[in-house]
């Protein structure tokens, strides 16, 4: 569950076939590592439907709770008042 949780800091939201892929791990686990660390409270879990060629995808949408990435580099918009 580590190897997910580290996964999902470094890289953000992540769909769980994407997880497995770059893991190594078998999808059936990592659906379970992420339900495990949904229970938690580590992990944000949202259910996801996608279409690729006109079939139906369903995937699990994930990404790490109350963690907000840094800024990205470079210059940034003035906020107007």
């Amino acid at each position: 569950m580590q190897e997910i949780l580290q996964y999902l800091k470094n890289n953000g939201e992540r769909l769980d076939s994407e997880i497995a892929a770059a893991t190594g791990m078998s999808l059936a686990k990592v659906r379970l590592g992420v339900s495990d660390l949904s229970a938690r409270g580590d992990v944000m879990v949202c259910r996801s439907i996608r279409f690729k060629d006109g079939k139906e995808i369903d995937a699990m949408l994930c990404r790490v709770s109350g963690y907000i990435p840094p800024a990205a580099p470079g210059r940034k918009s003035k906020a107007r008042t």
